[in-house]
């Protein structure tokens, strides 16, 4: 998920500099999105993921 949220970060960058400001709105908007995404899963596996499993 964090691969997907680095290329459409590197879109907007390209878009900016293309000067296609809605694109560039849009595709950051996205990888804002997943990137936090990415972080709350992220942060979710390291609390769910340390569980023991020591009966």
């Amino acid at each position: 998920m964090l691969r997907w949220t680095l290329i459409f970060l590197v879109v907007a960058i390209i878009a900016a500099i293309f000067g296609f400001g809605g694109i560039a709105a849009g595709a950051a908007g996205i990888a804002k999105f997943l990137f936090f995404l990415f972080i709350v899963l992220f942060i979710l596996s390291l609390i769910f993921g340390r569980r023991s499993t020591d009966v």
